[in-house]
C-alpha cells in the first residue's frame, strides 16, 4: 500500500468516525449531557460505542503523548490526597478497555493481585491495587499512556469539586498545571454566557449527584491549525502563530491546515473512591475532509458566521473562522464524493 493510499485510507476512516459536534445551525453553551456507550449515527458514520475509543491515530498519538510528557512532566500531576483515586481510574479504565477490545487488552486475577496485558503496545504487567512498587511510574502515568484520552480526577468536598489530578498532553488552549488544585467553577471562569445563565453551577449539580459507576458524555468543539493536539497555552509560542500564517496565506491552502477539532469528553463517578474521572478525547478532522460530507461543510460554516464574537474569542476561533467559512463557502463543494480524501 502507497503511503497517498494510506493516507486516504485513514482520512475515509477518520471522516466515518468523527464526532461531528453541531446538531443545529447555531451553537450555544449547555450542559449537553447524555447517557454514554450509546452509539450515536451521523451522515458519514457512527462514533460513541465506547467510553474509550481506539482508533487508527492510537500509536501515533500515544507516541507524541510520550514526547510531550518527556518534555514536560508536569503534564502528570497527583496531589498527595488523590493517590486512590488514581488507583481507582486506573482499574476502572483498564476494565473499560478489556471489555471494548478484548482481543487486544485483558485483566485478569493472579494470586493477590492482577496481571494486565496491552497486546497492541507488547505490555503484560503484573500489580497489586495501592502497591507502588508494582507500578513505579504512577497509576495515572501507566494507564494514561495507554489510552488516546486526557484524564482529569476531580475530587468532590465542600460542596464543590476540585481538578486535583490528572493527565492532560492535549488540551485545547488551556493549562492543566495552572488549573490543578482549582475548583470547577474556578476552571470555568472566564467562560464567557455560561454564568448569567447558570450553566456551570447546573453542570457541577449534575456530577455531583453521579452515582458510582455512572457515566455520561458532552461533546465540545473549536478549531486547530494544523492538526496539532497540543495547543495548552505552555506551548503557545509553538502554535500561536499558526493562526497568523494561515490568515495570511492563501486561501486555497486552509482546507488542509484548518482543522474542526471535536472534544468527547466522558464524565465516570469512580466506584471506590467516588471521585469523578472526566476523560477527554479530541478528534481533528480538516477542512478538506469534512467538505466530503456536504451536510457537515454547510452546518459548520452557518455555525462559525453566527457564533457571537465573545464567544468566538473565548474559543480561540476569532481569527480564523473568516477564513474557514471563506473557504468551505469557496472551496468545500470540490470536495464533495471524496476528492478532499485524495488531496
Amino acid at each position: 500500500m502507497t503511503a497517498s493510499t494510506t493516507s486516504r485510507v485513514d482520512r475515509s476512516v477518520a471522516v466515518a468516525n468523527f464526532p461531528f459536534p453541531f446538531p443545529k445551525e447555531t451553537y450555544r453553551y449547555s450542559t449537553n449531557v447524555e447517557p454514554a456507550s450509546t452509539p450515536r449515527t451521523t451522515t458519514a458514520g457512527s462514533w460513541g460505542e465506547h467510553p474509550v475509543d481506539i482508533d487508527h491515530a492510537y500509536q501515533d498519538e500515544l507516541a507524541e503523548r510520550a514526547r510531550i510528557l518527556s518534555s514536560d512532566p508536569t503534564r502528570l500531576q497527583c496531589l498527595p490526597h488523590m493517590v486512590p483515586a488514581a488507583w481507582d481510574a486506573m482499574f476502572v479504565l483498564m476494565e473499560l478497555l478489556a471489555d471494548s477490545y478484548p482481543e487486544h487488552m485483558s485483566l485478569t486475577r493472579e494470586g493477590g493481585g492482577w496481571r494486565w496485558r496491552n497486546r497492541l503496545l507488547g505490555i503484560d504487567r503484573g500489580f497489586a491495587i495501592g502497591e507502588a512498587s508494582s507500578m513505579p511510574e504512577g497509576p495515572l502515568g501507566f494507564i494514561g499512556q495507554q489510552l488516546q484520552e486526557d484524564i482529569v480526577l476531580l475530587d468532590q468536598r465542600d460542596g464543590q469539586l476540585w481538578a486535583d489530578a490528572g493527565l492532560v498532553t492535549f488540551a485545547a488552549d488551556w493549562s492543566f498545571g495552572f488549573d490543578v488544585g482549582m475548583s470547577f467553577l474556578e476552571i470555568h471562569g472566564p467562560v464567557p454566557r455560561v454564568h448569567d445563565e447558570g450553566v456551570i453551577p447546573r453542570a457541577q449539580a449534575f456530577l455531583m449527584r453521579l452515582e458510582p459507576g455512572q457515566s455520561y458524555r458532552r461533546t465540545n468543539w473549536t478549531l486547530t491549525v494544523d492538526g496539532k493536539l497540543d495547543t495548552s497555552t505552555e506551548t503557545y509560542p509553538q502554535w500561536g502563530p499558526d493562526r497568523t500564517s494561515l490568515v495570511e496565506g492563501p486561501l486555497a491552502q486552509v482546507g488542509e491546515r484548518l482543522h474542526l477539532r471535536t472534544e468527547v469528553q466522558h464524565l465516570i463517578r469512580l466506584p471506590e473512591s467516588n471521585a469523578i474521572m472526566f476523560l477527554i478525547r479530541s478528534y481533528l478532522l480538516p477542512f478538506a475532509a469534512l467538505a466530503t460530507v456536504p451536510e457537515w461543510a454547510s452546518r459548520t460554516a452557518d455555525v462559525l458566521e453566527e457564533l457571537p464574537d465573545d464567544m468566538a474569542e473565548y474559543k480561540g476561533v476569532l481569527r480564523t473562522r473568516e477564513v474557514g467559512v471563506r473557504w468551505l463557502r469557496e472551496f468545500g463543494g470540490a470536495c464533495e464524493g471524496g476528492a478532499a480524501g485524495a488531496a
